[in-house]
């Protein structure tokens, strides 16, 4: 009996902390909503890295949504809601940061990579030479060492 109970009370534990990262929120209109949805959406945690707040359950995306909830209320289009995200976390929260001349490498890099890369072929497929060509008697050392077994006239 007392196994059933502990039972009964951890499966009750475990769902209250997991009905605890559900965010509820009330809007003024269905078009405040749907803005948050895409604002949410379309920030990047910091913590998680490669999840959006509104996938992540870390401490940090829960205040982010918080915040993102709290400035549509205020009346904050959604370009200022992400101006305030980016200033406050640095081009990281955005999933499409600007280019800037500490990003530029991560623009241009992988074209620069393709481009020296194609250039390094070419340059070694044309350096190529045709084989010299060997003397009688060069010619005639080198089959003996190829082929020591056969009699050399």
């Amino acid at each position: 009996m007392k196994a059933y109970l502990m039972l009964l009370a951890l499966v009750l534990f475990s769902a209250g902390v997991q009905a605890d990262n559900i965010d509820t929120y009330s809007f003024a209109t269905v078009d405040q909503e749907q803005q948050y949805r895409q604002l949410t959406a379309s920030l990047r945690c910091p913590k998680c890295q490669n999840n959006s707040i509104a996938d992540s359950n870390a401490m940090i995306a829960g205040d982010m949504r918080l915040k993102v909830y709290q400035l549509l209320q205020a009346g904050q289009t959604p370009e200022q809601v992400k101006a305030y995200m980016v200033a406050r976390y640095g081009n990281f929260v955005s999933y499409q940061p600007p280019v800037t001349p500490s990003t530029l490498i991560l623009w241009a890099g992988p074209a620069l990579f393709v481009i020296i890369g194609t250039l390094v072929i070419i340059l070694r497929s044309r350096r190529r030479t045709d084989p010299v060509a060997l003397d009688a008697e060069q010619q005639q050392r080198l089959d003996t060492l190829l082929n020591p077994d056969e009699k050399q006239p």
